[in-house]
C-alpha cells in the first residue's frame, strides 16, 4: 500500500483577547470584570515593563512573527489551533466567571494572517460574553473562512467535526471536546436544543462508545482523526492514569489518530501509543501573560509548534517534528538553542514513561523517537513538576 502523507500543524491555547486585543488595529472596550484588573491595558503596560514597548497598534500578522516562516518552511497540510478567545463585541459577560476573554470581530485577520484552517472552540472561555458571543464567535469565523469544532446551535451541531480537505490525499476530521477539568462549566454543554460546546462529562466506558459512534458515522476510509480536548489543570506536569487510559481507549476503540490535549499553561508530556500521538498538553501558544509573575519555573514563555506527519492509508504516526518558541512583546519568537534545550530535556523528562525520546537538532526543531510498543501503564504519571505558590494577581488572571 502506498503512504499517503499529511502534515499537521497543532499548538495550545490561541488566546487573542484581553492585552493581545488592545494592540491590534480594532479594539473592544478594554473594561474587564476580573477581581484585581479592571482594564485590558495593564496587561499591555505589564508586558511592556517586562520585555520592552510595543509599538501599537500592530499588523495583522505580528503576533504570530517568526511561527510564519516556519509555515512557510514546513507547509503543513491544515492547521488546526485551539482558539481560546470569544470574538464578538457583545457586553453580556458571564456573571459568575472571573476571567473573560474577547477579541473584537475586525481583529478575526489576525487569525486569517496566520492561514488557520480550524479553530477548535470547545474550551474554557468561549461563553464569557454569553449566547450572544458564542453566536458571533462561530459567525464570524465562518465568514472569514475558518472552520470551527466542539460548538453548534445544538448539540449535533457542537458533536460534528470540522472537515478540513487535503488535496489529493484525503481529510482531516477534527472533533473537538471540553472537559470539566479544564474548567469548562457544565452548564455551557450543548444540548438537543440548546446552543454551547461539545461537552465531555467524564472518561467512562459509556462516553469512549458514544465517541466511537460518532467518529464511525463520520470518518471515512483513509481519512485522519484528530480528537482535541480541553483539560487538565493549569500547571504542574502530572497526567491523572484516567487521561492517559482515555486517551488510549480512543486510539483502540474509537478510531482516533492524534489526541490533541490542550489547557496547561506550559508544555507536558508526550506519548506514541500504537503509532498513534497523544499531546497531553500542548502548552499556551499565544497569550498576553508575560508581564505576569508566579509561575517562571514552567517557563510558560516557552511554547510549541508541533507538525506532526500521518500516513492517510493507515493513521500511523510517521513524524514529530516540533519547533520551539518564546512569546516576547506579545509576539512569538523562535527559542535560542539553550531554551530549546530546556524544552527537550522537560520532554525528554515527562515522556520517558511513555517511551519517547526527544532529540535536538542542528537547526534548533525537536524531533521523536518512540518504542514500537504498545506503551507504558496507565499508572499517573507524576513527573517533577507540582503546583506552586502564586501571588493573588497570578490567580485572578488566568
Amino acid at each position: 500500500m502506498n503512504r499517503v502523507l499529511i502534515t499537521i500543524f497543532l499548538c495550545g491555547d490561541v488566546m487573542t483577547g484581553r492585552g493581545i486585543d488592545q494592540i491590534l488595529p480594532h479594539s473592544v472596550d478594554p473594561v474587564l470584570h476580573e477581581p484585581y484588573v479592571r482594564s485590558a491595558k495593564v496587561y499591555v503596560r505589564l508586558a511592556e515593563e517586562r520585555t520592552g514597548p510595543i509599538d501599537s497598534p500592530v499588523d495583522f500578522g505580528y503576533i504570530w512573527g517568526d511561527a510564519l516562516d516556519e509555515f512557510r518552511r514546513i507547509r503543513p497540510s491544515v492547521r488546526v489551533v485551539n482558539l481560546e478567545t470569544s470574538v464578538t463585541t457583545s457586553d453580556d459577560y458571564w456573571k459568575n466567571k472571573s476571567i473573560h476573554y474577547r477579541m473584537h470581530p475586525e481583529n478575526t485577520a489576525c487569525i486569517t494572517a496566520a492561514d488557520i484552517d480550524c479553530c477548535v472552540l470547545a474550551n474554557n472561555h468561549l461563553l464569557d460574553w454569553g449566547y450572544a458571543g458564542l453566536n458571533e464567535t462561530a459567525k464570524t469565523l465562518r465568514k472569514a473562512g475558518v472552520r470551527t469544532a466542539g460548538v453548534g446551535q445544538n448539540l449535533e451541531q457542537a458533536a460534528a467535526p470540522a472537515v478540513l480537505g487535503v488535496q489529493e490525499k484525503g481529510r482531516v476530521l477534527v472533533f473537538a471536546f471540553g472537559s470539566p477539568t479544564g474548567g469548562v462549566p457544565r452548564e455551557w454543554a450543548a444540548t438537543a436544543t440548546k446552543p454551547g460546546i461539545n461537552y465531555l462529562p467524564d472518561f467512562s466506558d459509556e462516553v469512549v462508545r458514544m465517541i466511537a459512534g460518532t467518529v464511525e458515522h463520520h470518518a471515512r476510509d483513509g481519512d485522519v482523526v484528530v480528537f482535541s480536548i480541553h483539560w487538565g489543570g493549569n500547571w504542574g506536569y502530572r497526567i491523572p492514569g484516567e487521561q492517559i487510559e482515555f486517551a488510549r481507549r480512543l486510539i483502540d476503540e474509537a478510531g482516533v489518530d492524534i489526541v490533541h490535549g490542550h489547557s496547561s499553561h506550559h508544555v507536558k508530556g508526550l506519548e506514541v501509543y500504537n503509532d498513534r500521538l497523544i499531546l497531553y498538553g500542548s502548552g499556551d501558544f499565544l497569550n498576553d501573560y508575560e508581564g505576569i509573575a508566579g509561575h517562571e519555573r514552567y517557563r510558560p514563555d516557552l511554547t510549541l509548534m508541533y507538525f506532526p506527519t500521518v500516513d492517510a492509508s493507515t493513521g500511523a504516526l510517521t513524524g514529530l517534528r516540533m519547533t520551539p518558541m518564546q512569546i516576547r512583546n506579545f509576539r512569538l519568537h523562535r527559542a535560542d538553542r539553550n531554551d530549546a534545550a530546556w524544552l527537550r530535556d522537560v520532554l525528554n523528562r515527562e515522556s520517558e514513561a511513555f517511551g519517547a525520546r526527544v532529540l535536538l537538532q542542528d537547526d534548533g526543531t525537536l524531533t521523536v523517537r518512540w518504542d514500537q510498543s504498545d506503551g507504558a501503564d496507565c499508572s499517573p504519571v507524576t513527573g517533577s513538576g507540582t503546583t506552586a505558590a502564586t501571588s493573588t494577581l497570578h490567580d485572578s488572571v488566568f
